[in-house]
């Protein structure tokens, strides 16, 4: 913190002798009182949380009076017993004077239903809060990387901007939008040194492992040692490789069948993508059958990403570039990749479901229960 102050401070002071004095450190102590208002935010908002884990954590006291059937004047209040006439109400499953029981009945039977049992989880490993982490490390380290790739790839001679419009799969305005974004690939090889394009890749490495960090939360595994990090290296260039093999892929024209084939092809290429990521990152520690279905469920949420990005992304990339200038185009980009990060960590958490629930059923056949 104190470093982001004295960056703001000295990015923000004036040259001396334009303004007086006074009017020289109102815009420097502004600046100062905005960072330290966030800070106490920042720090009040973690005390309140852990306060609230901790709270949620301790066990609650048995209190005699709180059973179920017994409720003010049954004799709750006095330590007496409920009378005869309560309890056959009780057993008659909807009594009288408790009628949010078929309500709480109800919630139970969604929470422990498929879907509740996922949001549940999603709760507990943070899942948008993730997402959210996975798009902004992606746009600071990744996407730098993918720039200098782009550009020294000469297949696609276009850069950076068209693998990120064809991902998106906006229209030729929005795609105009998003090129404004970049420099011309030329520029961007010429202007990167070997010092430059070394310190990228380190970066691009935190990307791999926060991902890695994603799938051991789906999986409830723990950390790995340091010496696993030569797989972050394997997964940046598995990435890279994927990019390029997309990216340089004809797309079909006309035809119906070739675009249903083209959609087919690249469906099983992110699968297989996925598949091999999560065994690679998480060290071999999962079985590559119960790796399966998440890669299966990513790549289908991925092709539904994409078409909902022409539908909605594309004209938001248009309308917001008029509105807020680059920037608007920038919110875009980035709310996009926190839908990314959603698919990758969901799409593994529901493959995790998907293969409990199988491992459930087959323990059942061969383990019947007996009467």
């Amino acid at each position: 913190m104190i470093g982001v102050i004295a960056v703001v401070a000295v990015t923000t002071r004036p040259q001396v002798g334009d303004r007086p004095a006074q009017q020289q450190s109102l815009p420097v102590l502004s600046l100062l009182v905005i960072v330290l208002v966030v800070a106490a935010a920042t720090a009040a908002t973690g005390l309140l949380s852990r306060r609230a884990g901790t709270q949620a954590r301790r066990p609650t006291p048995f209190r005699p009076e709180a059973r179920a059937g017994t409720s003010p004047g049954r004799g709750s209040r006095t330590g007496t017993p409920p009378r005869p006439e309560d309890r056959a109400e009780d057993r008659a499953g909807n009594p009288a004077g408790n009628p949010a029981r078929p309500v709480r009945a109800l919630h139970d039977r969604v929470l422990s239903s498929p879907v509740g049992l996922a949001w549940n989880r999603a709760r507990e490993m943070e899942l948008l809060h993730r997402a959210m982490g996975f798009a902004a490390l992606g746009f600071l380290t990744l996407v730098p990387l993918l720039v200098v790739v782009a550009a020294a790839d000469p297949a696609s001679g276009q850069g950076f901007a068209r693998w990120l419009a064809q991902a998106l799969g906006v229209s030729a305005a929005s795609q105009d939008e998003v090129e404004q974004l970049f420099g011309t690939p030329g520029t961007a090889l010429q202007r990167t040194t070997a010092f430059g394009l070394a310190a990228l890749a380190a970066f691009g490495l935190t990307f791999g492992s926060a991902v890695q960090t994603g799938y051991e939360k789906v999986w409830d595994l723990p950390t790995a040692r340091w010496h696993t990090m030569w797989r972050h290296v394997v997964f940046l260039a598995l990435l890279v490789f994927a990019l390029l093999l997309f990216v340089n892929t004809p797309s079909p024209s006309g035809a119906v069948a070739a675009g249903l084939g083209a959609a087919v092809a690249d469906l099983i290429g992110t699968c297989l993508f996925f598949w091999v990521a999560q065994r690679l990152l998480l060290g071999g520690r999962v079985r590559w059958r119960a790796l399966f279905p998440g890669a299966v469920v990513t790549a289908l949420c991925m092709l539904g990403l994409r078409i909902f990005s022409q539908f909605v992304f594309s004209p938001l990339i248009a309308s917001n570039a008029v509105t807020y200038g680059p920037f608007g185009t920038v919110l875009v980009l980035q709310s996009w990749l926190v839908g990314v990060g959603v698919v990758v960590y969901g799409g593994g958490l529901v493959g995790r479901l998907v293969h409990e629930a199988r491992l459930h059923r087959r323990l059942e056949r061969a383990y019947p229960p007996h009467d």
